[in-house]
């Protein structure tokens, strides 16, 4: 009898897996993208607002795109995040020079002064937005650097610049302590009812900018983690490639992924937006939904922003996918 129940559980395993695919479990704990979903969620639960996760900002004086983390937008102020999730021992050398010692690698490493890369961050975006047509007012863009790993600690915390929220700081958060007066301490003047519509149109505006910049790929898994980097293509049977072919970057902007069954099998709705990929067309014009069914067992190649990684993820594994444009 034994015999029999193993025997038809290995055959419902090589069934499963047949028709249905693994589910993938892909290591993406708390480092990297994931982490930046993390920091950007307790800010928007914490504190309202929006943040707006992984962009790509172009840098003319590179002639490159700068990377920035997460911006979290709230009526009052911008605040450019830089997400830094180093461990062990932390020690800040004398030209700014992070010193990281007993972390996760177990060997000592040297992170560049992270201040200075996160004021170069607000003179790109301050001058990325001029160009879209929208200047802010003096004190409204600032920056903060979070260090969320539990597994961070430091050598005298007083030497640390005040744009950096440790992790000891970062654990005890609150919303009276992370407010206007918290995060850029006094920096702006009390606001008339004038003023404060005159902030909301200036949220609204940076948003819309924003929400079109260029930015990384991103996916959502059904673990309720998040992948950072770029969409390359679709692999699987030649009809279901083929039925995928028309999903570009430059005429999609979002897809959802529902798990179906056809004829007993199990295949993947895909519910596709086209949207008009130039930032200039504002409004929902133009904006087209279509849904496409393949194989749950198509695979999506996805190179990972962190560790440039390519990735071979099972649409039965994802929740949605956004490209940029």
């Amino acid at each position: 009898m034994w015999m029999e129940f193993i025997f038809g559980l290995v055959i419902y395993q090589l069934v499963r897996r047949f028709f249905y695919g693994d589910e993938q479990q892909i290591d993406v704990g708390f480092t990297g993208s994931n982490a930046l979903f993390a920091v950007a969620d307790r800010l928007q639960t914490l504190y309202g607002g929006k943040a707006y996760v992984g962009l790509r900002i172009p840098d003319p004086d590179t002639a490159s795109r700068q990377n920035i983390d997460l911006v979290h937008v709230t009526k009052r102020e911008a605040v450019i995040v830089s997400v830094i999730n180093a461990s062990g021992t932390v020690s800040i050398d004398g030209d700014g020079t992070w010193v990281c010692t007993g972390g996760s690698k177990h060997k000592t490493e040297r992170l560049p002064n992270p201040r200075v890369e996160a004021k170069r961050q607000v003179a790109i975006l301050e001058s990325y937005l001029e160009q879209r047509g929208i200047t802010l007012p003096d004190g409204y863009l600032s920056c903060k650097i979070v260090c969320p790993n539990p597994n961070f600690r430091t050598i005298h915390p007083d030497y640390f610049p005040p744009e950096v929220v440790t992790y000891e700081q970062w654990a005890l958060l609150k919303p009276e302590k992370f407010s206007l007066s918290g995060w850029i301490k006094g920096a702006l003047p009390s606001y008339s009812s004038d003023k404060n519509e005159k902030q909301e149109s200036i949220q609204q505006n940076l948003g819309f900018i924003l929400s079109t910049a260029p930015m990384w790929d991103r996916l959502e898994l059904n673990n309720k983690k998040h992948l950072l980097g770029e969409f390359i293509e679709f692999k699987g049977k030649n009809d279901d490639v083929t039925s995928l072919r028309n999903i570009k970057r430059s005429k999609v902007a979002r897809m959802t992924i529902q798990k179906t069954s056809m004829f007993g099998l199990a295949h993947s709705k895909l519910q596709v937006l086209y949207a008009p990929r130039d930032y200039r067309s504002e409004g929902t014009s133009g904006l087209e939904w279509n849904e496409v069914t393949v194989r749950s067992n198509t695979e999506v190649l996805f190179q990972l922003q962190e560790t440039a990684k390519v990735e071979k993820i099972k649409l039965s594994s994802i929740i949605s996918m956004s490209l940029s444009p």
